[in-house]
């Protein structure tokens, strides 16, 4: 998918904005709310989206420093994330909100900046500034997703879904990888229904595997905010039908996913 730097930075803010109203119009209680993601409140949700904002940052502006850091953290193994999380309970909603505006403010500023062919370190692979920005509107959708969820609000589907879902279709190798299996060398067709309607298409279109079904629902897959078994994607072809098991287009270590969701009056 072609992509301009200047486009994916606008669409990131705008991700941002639609978050930042949700947040800006709750009470201190709200930011205590359960969210589906065990054990992480409102809080805690947005507290994990100011520190990577500054991670990324740092990733632009020192990779040294980024790096050294990054070694730090991981040295926790898969608690790494919790790590992070735990550091920044107790803080005052106001103090969080104004965190993750600035630093989210200031990760605009400098991945508009970039040289478009640059090369950042991350917790994963490394990646391209498209690639930064595209994945810090996948986990500002996400971890947005999780806050909606549990304030039980229902927010319309954009088409800066895209991002997202193009997202989910380049990790797909990491996916096996982050889990110690070894990817299928086959080719996937993936077709979508766009929020705004058409179809977003990857892959070769004669592809016998195949995955099919709303953009919305597979964006909410491959960032495991929904179970498969929640969602109208279909999977045709055994790698297809692996790949929606183990879809994870976030860095780190295996996601836990989510349950089904309980059968009606159960």
């Amino acid at each position: 998918m072609a992509v301009d730097l200047a486009v994916l930075v606008a669409d990131l803010a705008a991700e941002s904005a639609d978050l930042d109203r949700v947040l800006a119009a709750l009470d201190d209680a709200a930011w205590a709310t359960p969210t589906p993601s065990t054990g992480w409140d409102v809080a805690d949700q947005v507290a994990h989206l100011a520190f990577f904002d500054e991670a990324a940052t740092r990733a632009a502006v020192d990779p040294a420093g980024f790096r050294a850091g990054a070694a730090a953290l991981t040295a926790h193994g898969e608690r790494f994330v919790e790590v992070v999380t735990a550091a920044h309970r107790g803080r005052a909603p106001a103090d969080l909100l104004a965190w993750w505006r600035a630093t989210r403010a200031e990760c605009l500023r400098v991945l508009a900046g970039l040289d478009p062919a640059a090369s950042l370190p991350w917790y994963g692979p490394p990646m391209s500034p498209a690639s930064a920005v595209t994945a810090r509107l996948m986990e500002t959708w996400a971890h947005g997703q999780d806050v909606v969820d549990a304030l039980g609000v229902t927010r319309r589907p954009t088409d800066r879904l895209r991002h997202v879902a193009h997202l989910g279709v380049a990790t797909r190798a990491w996916s096996s990888r982050v889990r110690g299996e070894e990817p299928a060398d086959v080719p996937v067709r993936v077709e979508l229904t766009a929020p705004g309607g058409g179809t977003w298409t990857w892959g070769p279109a004669d592809a016998a595997d195949r995955v099919t079904g709303p953009a919305l629902d597979f964006c909410l897959l491959v960032t495991q905010r929904r179970h498969r078994a929640d969602l109208a994607l279909d999977a045709t072809g055994p790698a297809a039908d692996h790949w929606l098991d183990v879809a994870q287009a976030f860095a780190g270590p295996p996601g836990e996913g989510r349950r089904p969701a309980a059968p009606p009056g159960r």
